[in-house]
């Protein structure tokens, strides 16, 4: 069975998402993951509108500290009692409500109580969307749970009723546990159900194209967006399950979060309907969002109510449409469509990558910035779309365009890009062209961005920056030059050999000065190293003095390399200690991502302060710190307080079995933020020391033993004749029983004899010490899960520290190295590759030819 969230303790998103994860796959059985999504996620969000409409019902009734249940028997005897007046209550508050009879509570008592029916839930969900009928947040509620997106009558729930009651029951008592409003406080609620639409998303494969974007694609947009422009309105046109609406609500200060306005449409219902619940979940109160299930590419939407065909503008549009839709003008569309205008002519109706553009541009404001996810033809295809290229170009209207790897998507192999949009640059300003597709990791079949990625090209995005083989900067003379083709080859040139081959240094030997001159890490931070391992041994070709590693000791250990990594040594030791603090004293879980963009950004400043290092490896290094740890201990931290959480140990739980037999049981204890095997490290070291000790003995032994089979199998001396029968079947290891058989039948100083009590001897000291080292681990360990209960505080900070940072000032460190071991690794193939030089190759093959006429004129023939 899948984990249960246990009531009044912490949880982590992470932890949400492992149990609902695991939920989903124990219960969906063979049900294709991109339908399923409609289920799991619609009961989910029923549970939150049902938990809502409790948590209401307690402000009202001032029943702060009744428990779930009271508040279900108070709400039923209230709604007996008051009536409309108990509807009109909750309708003000919330803006809609769910009856006491249809509460989620309620299925879960007939559950409990084997009185539960599937039509129950179809009842409570039909009532719902009566009821919001009534109220002026109707239509941002209406049809959320439409048989599109949840037909409780589907045979892929089961075959017949009893096995769709079944499922559904074990669906919804997924969510039982669940406090769906206090998750919602720190945003958990939203992330957990942004993951679980992402996890479906992959299990999906080209069906999740509808519905998702992936995470570091929506980032790279978002922060694009939340950067260069003032927003108070954003618009998605093909919205699917909003998350990039949310992300750029992320990147946003709390009080724009607050007045956001959300506009968004999508063509699939079943999609619709989950757009509005994930914004609902993360927040976003019904007034503030405009959701329509509608065609993007028909008649324009959303229209300004006060001035008839004209678009309403936005501060921030951003897509990622389906990609080169066939058949997109269904509608008969003309030029004269004011979205169109701007361009003269219509997209070609067998591509519809433009007409999602321009419907987005259409609806940008003056002011505003859009990004859309296109895929590469866009930059290049000829036609009408040529046209409308070099109308966007010559209009200044295209601001940057970015290349990404491919396989980034669940739908797509292909590579895709990232266009940015904008209707206020200056006259002059040339495009941004960034090539990031050769930055990524590979996670199965996808390829990731990862952190350091999306950083360096926002960074590079919003500093405008040139960098050779990444970014570059195109002026309309160099379009104008390439007939307004923007594909990104043309523009930023990929990388060749850093050094070209030399045809006098392969002739004459000695490594060309110019290439020297290119070693600017070394040049720069130890030129009087470089300058003495090197002598000109012709003019501008130069040789080394002395061997590679020699000379890589020498720069390692100058003073200047030394003083480099003693200042940044100061300045990582201070970074750590202040945010440690920070960390410490986190109190509320909405302040969780502002407090890890603070950090990361504060490691930039502080590694752009030195030369040469690659700030987003550094970078890096605190993202990967704050995914290993940071975010699942920050939020436990602020549920709690740091020295309680550090004191406080939870049931450590294992799934065992398979099966109908798979089950979860506890076993042991565990810290909650406090690792076992630190305290194990640092507060029992002789303990660990002692049993480390026994495993050595045991690995001693183990290794006589192996020998001695080895011995036995050659099948020639004493170990063989003696001990050959002793084995088991499969020569493997030696059988106790029969040693110690054969022991009585033989006489005592013998070869036999002693041959025998030397294995028998080996046998049981391993099994004596296996014992011992079984019997103290168990110790070790149950004295280090109470331990756990009576720390320190100064323990506290000494472990949690450790967990933390205890690798980061020394992976910062390496950063020095890294560029400085590059180039010397540059030096060494450069010494390789013009170490042989002609002349030498000449005198080999004339050796070669001599010896083999020596051995000819050696050969006799006989006749």
């Amino acid at each position: 069975m899948m984990l249960e969230m246990r009531k009044n303790e912490v949880i982590t998103t992470e932890e949400i998402k492992s149990i609902l994860w695991e939920g989903a796959n124990a219960l969906r059985g063979s049900m294709d993951a991109s339908r399923y999504k409609d289920y799991m996620l619609g009961l989910m969000f029923y549970k939150f509108l049902s938990d809502k409409t409790l948590d209401a019902f307690k402000q009202i009734t001032g029943m702060k500290d009744a428990t779930e249940k009271e508040l279900v028997i108070a709400y039923a005897e209230a709604k007996i009692q008051f009536g409309k007046k108990v509807d009109e209550s909750l309708q003000k508050i919330l803006g809609y409500f769910v009856a006491p009879e249809y509460l989620y509570q309620t299925w879960i008592n007939d559950i409990n109580a084997g009185e539960f029916e599937v039509q129950k839930v179809t009842d409570s969900l039909n009532n719902f969307e009566r009821t919001i009928a009534v109220s002026g947040d109707s239509d941002d509620f209406k049809g959320l749970f439409s048989n599109s997106t949840i037909d409780l009558t589907d045979t892929a729930l089961g075959s017949n009723l009893n096995e769709r009651s079944r499922n559904i029951k074990a669906l919804i008592s997924l969510f039982a546990d669940f406090d769906m409003v206090e998750l919602q406080k720190g945003d958990i609620l939203g992330d957990a159900y942004e993951y679980l639409i992402g996890q479906f998303a992959m299990e999906s494969g080209k069906k999740a194209g509808e519905f998702y974007t992936p995470r570091q694609v929506s980032e790279v947009m978002a922060q694009i967006v939340a950067k260069s422009a003032t927003i108070n309105s954003i618009y998605d046109p093909t919205v699917g399950s909003g998350s990039l609406l949310l992300t750029v609500k992320k990147h946003l200060p709390k009080d724009s979060q607050r007045d956001l306005n959300y506009y968004g449409q999508e063509k699939n219902t079943a999609t619709y309907n989950l757009t509005r619940m994930n914004l609902l979940l993360h927040g976003v109160r019904p007034e503030k969002m405009t959701i329509k299930n509608g065609d993007t590419l028909a008649y324009d939407w959303p229209e300004d109510p006060e001035q008839p065909n004209e678009g309403v503008l936005f501060d921030a549009v951003v897509m990622n449409p389906p990609y080169s839709v066939k058949d997109w003008n269904r509608a008969g569309l003309k030029v004269s469509d004011p979205r169109f205008e701007i361009c003269g002519v219509l997209p070609p109706d067998s591509k519809g990558d433009f007409a999602f553009l321009l419907h987005g541009l259409y609806h940008l404001s003056v002011d505003g910035t859009m990004a859309i996810v296109l895929p590469h033809g866009v930059l290049f295809r000829g036609g009408t779309e040529g046209e409308i290229r070099e109308r966007l170009i010559k209009k200044n209207l295209i601001d940057a365009v970015i290349g990404l790897p491919n396989n980034l998507f669940t739908n797509t192999g292909i590579p895709v890009l990232v266009m940015v949009l904008k209707k206020n640059r200056a006259l002059d300003e040339p495009i941004l062209i960034i090539d990031a597709s050769k930055n990524f990791i590979k996670v199965g079949k996808q390829n990731l961005l990862q952190e350091k990625d999306i950083a360096k090209i926002v960074d590079i995005y919003v500093e405008r920056k040139e960098e050779a083989g990444y970014s570059c900067k195109a002026t309309l003379r160099d379009l104008q030059k390439n007939d307004y083709n923007l594909n990104i080859p043309r523009y930023v040139e990929t990388e060749g050999e850093q050094f070209p081959q030399d045809v006098d240094a392969h002739l004459f030997g000695g490594i060309p000065k110019d290439n020297i001159a290119s070693l600017k890490v070394l040049q720069a931070v130890v030129p009087m190293v470089l300058h003495n391992s090197l002598r000109e041994i012709r003019p501008n070709y130069m040789e080394l003095v002395k061997p590679i590693d020699e000379i890589t000791n020498e720069i390692l250990a100058d003073v200047h390399v030394v003083d480099i990594k003693a200042e940044l040594r100061r300045a990582i030791e201070d970074f750590v200690s202040e945010w440690f603090t920070k960390l410490k004293n986190v109190d509320d879980n909405s302040h969780i991502p502002h407090i890890m963009e603070t950090m990361l950004v504060d490691i930039k400043r502080i590694l752009s302060k030195f030369d040469y290092l690659n700030i987003y490896d550094g970078y890096q290094i605190v993202a990967e710190i704050w995914k290993e740890t940071l975010t699942h201990d920050a939020e436990i931290i602020a549920g709690s307080d740091f020295y309680t959480a550090g004191r406080t140990r939870a049931a450590n739980m294992v799934i065992k079995g398979s099966g109908k037999d798979r089950r979860e049981e506890q076993d042991g204890w565990t810290g909650l933020i406090v690792p076992n095997d630190l305290i194990a490290k640092h507060l029992y070291a002789d303990e660990l020391a002692a049993i480390t000790d026994k495993k050595q003995k045991i690995e001693i032994i183990e290794s006589d033993l192996d020998e001695l089979i080895e011995a036995v199998k050659a099948e020639n001396g004493d170990e063989a004749d003696i001990l050959g029968d002793m084995l088991n079947e499969a020569a493997t290891a030696f059988e106790i029983k029969k040693i110690k058989s054969e022991l009585k039948k033989v006489a005592k100083s013998t070869i036999e004899y002693n041959l025998l009590r030397k294995v028998e001897k080996f046998l049981t000291d391993k099994s004596s010490l296996s014992k011992e080292v079984k019997a103290d681990e168990k110790a070790l360990r149950e004295a280090v899960e109470e331990r756990i209960l009576i720390l320190t505080d100064e323990e506290i900070d000494s472990l949690v520290f450790e967990k933390w940072f205890g690798g980061t000032v020394e992976a910062q460190l390496q950063l020095v190295d890294d560029p400085i071991k590059k180039e010397l690794e540059l030096l060494k193939m450069l010494e390789k590759r013009y170490a042989e030089t002609l002349t030498m190759l000449d005198e080999e093959i004339k050796a070669a030819e001599k010896a083999f006429e020596l051995l000819s004129s050696e050969l006799v023939v006989e006749q």
